[in-house]
């Protein structure tokens, strides 16, 4: 990008907000469009400034960065939310909003300074807290997931209320492997008996 990239900085607290701008407008690269201090007005001021990007905080009044984003995402303009918070509560409704990077507003100036840059050329950025969220929350498999498919069997004959020798019949094993499954079984999924393994088949439409 030859011209200077165009930055939208959105946050509802004047101090943190004049601090951006006033970092922001020396950089050579970069030109300030605009400023707002909710969503409502972020939307009303990217639609007269046509910013590359938006620095969104996320908890405003009148309109939250998330509701903003949704709205905003449907542009060409990537959305880089700037935030004192990490919960799942915020993190992935902003992401799965079209939020194009995610920092936390420990970030140093320059660290804000680069991911502008990056997100003006395609590239996201994700600080470490938040890539870590992101990697489980995508690999958040079922605690059967880790089941053998013999342990599977048995868990399903337990949701099916049968005992331990109904088991042994059924599956031609002998008593003792079947406690061994059952074991196994309850360790996986860190629950603590019998009853509670036939609750989980059940819930997690296993039987």
């Amino acid at each position: 990008m030859n011209r200077p990239i165009k930055v939208l900085v959105v946050d509802d607290h004047d101090m943190v907000r004049m601090g951006l701008v006033t970092y922001l407008s020396v950089e050579e690269d970069m030109e300030v469009v605009g400023e707002a201090c909710d969503g409502a007005e972020a939307i009303d001021k990217a639609g007269k400034t046509f910013p590359d990007v938006i620095l969104m905080d996320l908890l405003m009044e009148k309109m939250n960065g998330i509701e903003a984003t949704k709205v905003l995402a449907k542009t060409n303009v990537k959305i880089i939310v700037l935030t004192s918070y990490i919960d799942d509560e915020m993190l992935f409704p902003v992401l799965e909003a079209g939020a194009f990077s995610y920092l936390l507003k420990t970030s140093s100036a320059d660290e804000i300074a680069q991911a502008i840059r990056k997100a003006a050329n395609g590239e996201p950025t994700f600080q470490g807290q938040v890539t870590q969220k992101m990697f489980r929350h995508m690999h958040n498999k079922p605690k059967h997931d880790e089941l053998t498919n013999r342990e599977h069997e048995v868990l399903c004959l337990i949701g099916k209320g049968k005992t331990n020798k109904e088991i042994s019949e059924e599956l031609f094993i002998g008593i003792k492997t079947v406690k061994t499954h059952v074991s196994h079984i309850l360790a996986k999924l860190e629950i603590e008996d019998r009853t509670q393994a036939a609750i989980y088949a059940n819930k997690n439409h296993l039987v």
